[in-house]
């Protein structure tokens, strides 16, 4: 039998406990890897092992595949009408807000980001996913298509049938609700894989699935490596469908791998480095606040991080003190503290990768203006980093860094800075500043991102699409688009006069 995760947290932020399976999610009930494998989750903010948790393997994954099958053909996919399934995510939805406080302190535990950001924004951002997509549950609908007298078309939106997603870790619950939602309200059955960093909050959806009533077998949670079990869901044939939260690296590897067996459809949401535009025109204190959230919200853990700063010359030395000023302002420590802004880095491995970024970047030349430290020597503990003086061409300006470290850099006009923005193999998002709406609009529509905010930056909704140009992705996540990725569209032609 899987072993039973317990916690109690008794801290300004939360009083709660929390119980659940540390097993694989397999045909509705929580089991042990067939090869009785676990691996270690550790809490960020001390480095210390809190649990350990199954990870499967192929023949886990292979197992997944059966049970879903078995439910997408007997009491899911056709079998089982929109509205009923929209009840049933309504249900979960329903569930999720009854221990709203519970699942946050799980995310916040488990990931490192501060109990307030998980309680205030992850948790209700991930429960109007669910209920949004329930809505939509008997809504994705066909169409009637004039042709003429003779002929009666029309199109019909029916599942795919079994499809593999794959989760990242800093965003555990609410990258599973903009995965589950979708995929469970047009009727396909789901093998989905957390992150091995990150798996708890799943694991104790795992009890929620269950008491909202799901069959057996439509949500399965296949804890594991990426390389293993993420890459058998990737070449499993009998998966028809693949979707992906992570780098681009990967994203890469996932296409190669869902390619080998059966060309499997796929949705590809990767990497960032997004660039926010503050022109002389702008209200600075604004665009100060903004900026330093796009940089360094969620720790700086988030793909649409607006990590290069690109600010007018007339305004440089001032919006640079006042967003060193506000950069140092943030305070940085234990998750459930009750004013703490950014936690721990996720683990030791991104702690890893992040300084290594801070590193080659000195070394490359650039000016370290702020932070660059660590905090303590207990976590995975990072401070607001800023770098100065950069060239285009230094690691710290072109890639994904995904930690709290972000770029200012000094712009003369508007061709120039578009150039400059637009000078990366990346096309997630972008934000611009100016009071100058005709200029903001007119940026806006010429920078090659899948999402452009102007005066503001890092805000999503679950109504509207969310996705990334170039080697950001294919396909959008959320609102009415993500009802694509999981629908197979059938066209229907009937013979009512027609004659040979």
């Amino acid at each position: 039998m899987p072993q039973t995760f317990e916690y109690t947290w008794d801290t300004p932020a939360y009083k709660g406990k929390t119980s659940f399976s540390t097993g694989l999610f397999i045909g509705g009930k929580s089991v042990d890897a067939v090869d009785g494998e676990t691996f270690d989750v550790v809490n960020p903010t001390t480095g210390k092992v809190l649990t350990k948790v199954s990870i499967g393997n192929k023949k886990d994954v292979d197992l997944a595949v059966k049970a879903a099958q078995k439910a997408y053909e007997t009491t899911w996919g056709l079998n089982c009408p929109g509205y009923e399934r929209g009840k049933l995510l309504m249900k979960l939805a329903t569930l999720m807000e009854e221990h709203h406080d519970e699942l946050a302190a799980i995310e916040s535990l488990d990931n490192g980001k501060t109990f307030s950001w998980a309680k205030n924004v992850d948790l209700p951002g991930s429960i109007q996913c669910i209920r949004y997509y329930g809505g939509w549950a008997d809504k994705n609908q066909g169409k009637v298509i004039e042709t003429d007298e003779g002929k009666l078309a029309y199109t019909r939106h029916e599942p795919i049938g079994v499809v593999g997603q794959v989760i990242p870790w800093n965003f555990p619950l609410l990258m599973l609700a903009w995965k589950l939602g979708p995929a469970l309200a047009t009727g396909n059955a789901v093998i989905l894989k957390p992150s091995e960093f990150t798996p708890l909050s799943a694991l104790r959806m795992v009890l929620l699935i269950q008491e909202a009533g799901f069959p057996p077998g439509v949500v399965n949670f296949v804890n594991g490596l990426g390389h293993v079990a993420g890459q058998a869901i990737a070449e499993h044939p009998d998966i028809e469908k693949i979707a992906f939260t992570g780098s681009t690296l990967v994203g890469r590897k996932i296409m190669e791998a869902a390619a080998r067996t059966n060309l499997k459809k796929v949705t590809l949401e990767l990497g960032g480095k997004s660039p926010n535009i503050i022109f002389d025109d702008a209200d600075i204190q604004q665009a100060v606040d903004w900026a330093a959230h796009g940089v360094f919200w969620n720790h700086g853990q988030a793909c649409c991080a607006g990590t290069r700063v690109f600010v007018h010359e007339n305004i440089y030395d001032e919006f640079l003190e006042k967003f060193t000023a506000k950069a140092s302002s943030l305070k940085i420590g234990d998750p459930f503290g009750a004013d703490t802004y950014q936690g721990p880095q996720v683990s030791q491995l991104q702690y890893d990768r992040i300084m290594g970024y801070i590193e080659s970047g000195k070394k490359d030349g650039a000016t370290l203006h702020l932070g660059g430290g660590r905090i303590g020597s207990e976590g995975y503990f990072i401070q607001p980093t800023i770098f100065t003086n950069t060239r285009p061409d230094m690691k710290i300006v072109r890639e994904e860094i995904f930690g709290p470290v972000g770029v200012v850099i000094k712009f003369h006009d508007e061709e120039d800075v578009i150039r400059q923005a637009n000078d990366t193999h990346y096309g997630l998002a972008a934000a611009v500043f100016s009071k100058n709406i005709d200029r903001a609009f007119r940026v806006a529509h010429r920078l090659h991102a899948g999402t452009a905010w102007i005066n503001c930056a890092n805000t999503l909704n679950t109504q509207i699409p969310f996705g990334g140009f170039k080697q950001s992705g294919i396909g959008r996540e959320l609102g009415e688009y993500a009802l694509q990725n999981y629908s197979a569209i059938k066209a229907v032609h009937v013979n009512i006069g027609m004659s040979i």
